[in-house]
C-alpha cells in the first residue's frame, strides 16, 4: 500500500481542493465530472475505439522494432567491427528526438498510418537495440572460454551461453521500448491524426474539454501502468525459467 499512497495523496487534494473552489474548476474539473465524461465516453465507445487504434499503431510499430533492433544488434555485437562503421550514424539517430522529425516524415509520407507507424519504430528503436547490444557485448568471457573447451561451434556459444546471458537486457529493451512507443505515438497523434487517445486529448484541449483531457491522459496512465506491470512479470518469469536470478 505504501507506494500507492502518493497516488491517494494526490486525489485527496484534488478532491478537497475541488470541494472548496480552491482552483479554477475550467483549469482542473471536479472530479465527479470527469468520472462522468469517462463513463459517458466508454459507453459510447469513443474512449475504447481511440484506444484500441493507439494501441493498434503501437502493435503494429513495435514489432517492426523488434524485427529490426533484436537481429541487428546481435550482429553488432557478435561482429564489432562491423559496428564501428554504423556507430557514428547511430549515435546521431539516437539524438535526433522523433518528434522532431515529425514534420519532415509528414512531407515524406503524408498522415496516414506510415507516417505514425515510422515514428513508433524511430522511437523505440534504440532502447531495444541498446539494451540487446549490452546483453550481448556483457556476456561473462570465462563462460565463453568453458564453451570454447567444450569445443563448442559459434553457433552453439551464441545460442546456449551469449543468448540466455542476454535475455534479461532484451526483455528489459522491450519494456522500455514499449513506454518509448506510448510516448511517441501520443505526441504524433496530436500533430497529424483523426482518432486514437492523443487526438481526443487535443480535441478536448481545443474543445475547452479539460475533463476529456484528463480522461485521456487517465487512460494512458491506467494502461501504460498496466503494460509494465505485464511486461515486469513476464521478464521475471523468463529469467527464473533460464534460472538466472533476478533482483528488482
Amino acid at each position: 500500500m505504501k507506494k500507492y499512497f502518493l497516488i491517494f495523496l494526490i486525489i485527496i487534494i484534488w478532491i478537497t481542493g475541488s470541494y472548496f473552489s480552491l482552483w479554477n474548476s475550467y483549469i482542473i474539473p471536479y472530479p465527479e465530472k470527469v468520472f462522468f465524461t469517462a463513463v459517458k465516453l466508454l459507453k459510447s465507445g469513443e474512449l475504447f475505439k481511440h484506444m484500441f487504434t493507439s494501441i493498434s499503431r503501437i502493435f503494429f510499430g513495435f514489432s517492426i522494432t523488434v524485427i529490426l533492433a533484436v537481429p541487428s544488434a546481435v550482429i553488432f555485437g557478435m561482429f564489432p567491427k562491423i559496428y564501428n562503421y554504423f556507430k557514428s550514424i547511430l549515435e546521431f539517430m539516437r539524438h535526433t528526438p522523433p518528434l522532431a522529425l515529425i514534420p519532415m516524415i509528414i512531407l515524406w509520407f503524408g498522415i496516414g498510418e506510415f507516417s505514425k507507424i515510422t515514428i513508433i519504430i524511430l522511437a523505440s528503436f534504440f532502447p531495444v537495440f541498446l539494451n540487446t547490444l549490452k546483453g550481448i557485448e556483457s556476456c561473462d568471457k570465462k563462460l565463453i572460454e568453458v564453451g570454447q573447451v567444450f569445443d563448442f561451434t559459434k553457433y552453439e556459444i551464441f545460442r546456449k551461453i551469449i543468448l540466455p546471458s542476454a535475455v534479461p537486457d532484451i526483455l528489459n529493451g522491450i519494456k522500455l521500448g514499449i513506454g518509448y512507443s506510448w510516448r511517441a505515438i501520443i505526441g504524433a497523434e496530436m500533430i497529424a491524426a483523426s482518432s486514437g487517445i492523443g487526438y481526443l486529448i487535443l480535441d478536448g484541449q481545443q474543445m475547452s474539454r479539460s475533463d476529456v483531457v484528463i480522461v485521456g491522459i487517465f487512460s494512458i496512465g491506467i494502461f501504460g501502468s498496466f503494460t509494465d506491470y505485464v511486461c515486469s512479470k513476464v521478464i521475471e518469469r523468463c529469467i527464473r525459467k533460464r534460472g538466472i536470478f533476478y533482483e528488482k
